[in-house]
């Protein structure tokens, strides 16, 4: 592979779809660390683990949105590995938030499945899943 090809690997994830998704994953990075940073700060004693959830949230939504700008193999790779985590951390949080609202007093951005962000928190690592699992390179493609 040449170096442009290589560059154009790198700026792919990036493009298209991707772009809107470096968009939507931006957002919600500022969206999660500045509530969990805040709420932290203020009121860490009344829900801990709503907190701490909500940044880790932020934390896999900076990775993924890093990736996704970087571009290339690798990054792709860590990108789908994090989405997959953030989808894993959705599910189970928003399972767990509607069996037992009482281990949660404040929401996360996972509870109910991010029904407080317009459920993006599902749906976000679903649509970049499908997104980083087309550009997987095809065995025998030249």
């Amino acid at each position: 592979m040449t170096s442009g090809e290589a560059e154009v690997g790198r700026r792919r994830l990036a493009s298209g779809p991707g772009t809107l998704l470096v968009w939507l994953y931006g957002v919600m990075v500022v969206g999660a660390v500045s509530r969990s940073a805040y709420q932290i700060a203020t009121e860490f004693d009344r829900a801990p683990l709503a907190y701490a959830l909500s940044a880790v949230a932020g934390v896999v939504y900076g990775f993924i949105t890093y990736s996704l700008v970087r571009g290339g193999e690798t990054a792709r790779r860590i990108a789908l590995a994090c989405c997959v985590a953030e989808l894993v951390g959705v599910l189970t949080v928003g399972t767990w938030t509607l069996v037992e609202p009482s281990a949660f007093p404040d929401a996360t951005v996972w509870s109910d499945f991010g029904m407080g962000y317009l459920f993006i928190p599902v749906l976000l690592p679903l649509s970049a899943i499908y997104w980083l699992r087309k550009g997987t390179p095809r065995e025998g493609a030249a």
